[in-house]
This record gives C-alpha cells, sequence and structure tokens, in this order.
C-alpha cells in the first residue's frame, strides 16, 4: 500500500546556488508517480517548508531552479511539484482539478522530512488556485500567498483567448456550458474552510492574470472575516523586474517567518 507523499527516489540536480542543495524526487500523488525538485540550504537545521506551486501548463512555466533555490536561499526547505504528465511522472496534468492531488501529496511529502517545520504554501499564476485549495485542505498551514494567482477559472476563459482552446480540451467545454467543472477550480467558492493567513502579491498591469482576480479573492475573504494581506504593484506586470522581484521575494519569506511565530 502506498502512501500519499511518499518518496520514491531522489536524485542529485545541479543547484545554481552553491549555498543550496537540489534534488529531483519521485514521489507518490495516490497511485501515480510524479516528479517535483527538493531544494533546501547546504546548512544543517530545521527550516520552515515551503510548497511552490507553478503556474502555467505542461511546458508553460515550468519550476526553475534558479527559483527554488531563491526561496531555498531565504531559510526554507523548498519542495515544487512539476504536476502529473511532466518531466516524466505519470498521467496527465488537469489544469487546477485532479492534478491537485500533486499539490496535496506534495505536503504530505515536506510533512515527512525530519528537518522540516510549520509548512507555508506559495502559487504563482495557476498556481495560485492550487495553493489556495492546497490551504484549504491542510488546516495547519501556516500561510498561504498567491502572487500574480488565479482566483476564478471562468474570469480566466473570459480574459484569456489564448488559453481557451486548451481550457476547453482540459476542462472538457467552456464556463456556460460546464459552469460546475469552472466552479471546482475556482477558490472562492471555498473560502469559508481556510484558516491560514493569505498574502496576495499582484501587478496591476498584469495581462496573464488580472488584477481583478486578486480584487476579488481579497473581498472575498475580507468579507468571511479572514486574515488577509495584499501588496499590489500597480506599475508592473504578470512579471516584476529582477530588482524589484528580489525584494518582494525577502519581504514575502520574512511575512512568512513573521507567521509562524503566531
Amino acid at each position: 500500500m502506498t502512501a500519499n507523499g511518499e518518496i520514491i527516489s531522489r536524485h542529485r540536480f545541479p543547484s545554481p546556488n552553491p549555498q543550496v542543495t537540489m534534488e529531483v524526487v519521485t514521489y507518490y500523488s495516490g497511485s501515480l508517480k510524479v516528479k517535483g525538485l527538493l531544494a533546501q540550504p547546504k546548512e544543517k537545521g530545521c527550516y520552515d517548508g515551503f510548497l511552490y506551486l507553478r503556474g502555467g501548463i505542461k511546458s508553460v512555466g515550468e519550476v526553475r531552479p534558479a527559483r527554488i533555490a531563491q526561496f531555498a536561499s531565504e531559510g526554507f526547505i523548498v519542495f515544487a511539484p512539476h504536476y502529473r504528465g511532466n518531466r516524466g511522472g505519470e498521467g496527465n496534468e488537469d489544469f487546477a482539478g485532479k492534478d491537485r492531488q500533486d499539490a496535496f501529496a506534495a505536503f504530505e511529502l515536506l510533512r515527512s522530512l525530519p528537518d522540516v517545520g510549520r509548512i507555508h504554501v506559495f502559487g504563482f499564476s495557476r498556481g495560485g488556485v492550487m495553493a489556495l485549495y492546497t490551504a484549504i485542505r491542510y488546516k495547519e498551514a501556516a500561510s498561504v500567498v498567491t502572487w500574480g494567482g488565479v482566483s476564478d477559472m471562468a474570469l480566466t476563459y473570459l480574459e484569456r483567448k489564448d488559453l481557451r482552446r486548451m481550457m476547453k480540451r482540459v476542462i472538457g467545454g467552456t464556463p456556460a456550458k460546464f459552469p460546475g467543472r469552472y466552479r471546482f477550480r475556482t477558490p472562492l467558492y471555498d473560502l469559508e474552510k481556510l484558516e491560514a493567513p493569505v498574502l496576495i502579491i499582484h501587478g496591476g498591469k498584469d495581462t496573464n492574470v488580472s488584477v481583478e482576480h486578486a480584487n476579488r479573492l481579497e473581498k472575498r475573504l475580507k468579507d468571511l472575516g479572514k486574515p488577509v494581506t495584499s501588496w499590489y504593484f500597480n506599475e508592473y506586470t504578470h512579471y516584476f523586474p529582477p530588482a524589484v522581484n528580489r525584494q518582494v521575494v525577502k519581504d514575502l519569506t520574512n511575512w512568512m517567518k513573521t507567521q509562524s511565530q503566531q
């Protein structure tokens, strides 16, 4: 009997940061063997876990080792699943549908590591949906950060004409014909069950995921009396300039560490 998040194999991966070690990990997500990237500081010690949930689908928005190392260098043990069907993993991606199981199993994986303290959940772009649902599933999540994150899948369909063909193929139709399938992928409807504090980061000029996603998420959380902090950067798009990006990474990881102390 296999356990969700059980590690099958670990292999060293070249790290872009000399202070961080990296491994390619194969783990169980249900009955599927899924791949992910594990990064941790070389200096031994107990660190908080950081579940990094990527955006995009398949080769678009893949996990970047430099990005994972960036978060690990701030003092976290970071795990980033590639999601099912990618990098040699079994199954097929489901765009925040059944592949949410890969994020849940990744949380279990982090929880099983002996040097991991509390676990934070981070989602970028489409990963915002994955992060929110993971934090809803695991009440013990220390915090959840959504950066340029999707919060309403039907809104994504309306805004992103270039994604409609893929979304109809993967999700199985349009929001008009199959509203339930889009609602299933929209965490706004399940936030009553969320207990972790939320940090929303969004660029005001984002055309990949409009700032309306952040606005809807913030409003819904506030209506429910949930703890939420929002950082809006009106001058930036989906991608921040490198210097700003580095500063925001430092700021958000400091915010996470503050949540761990509460």
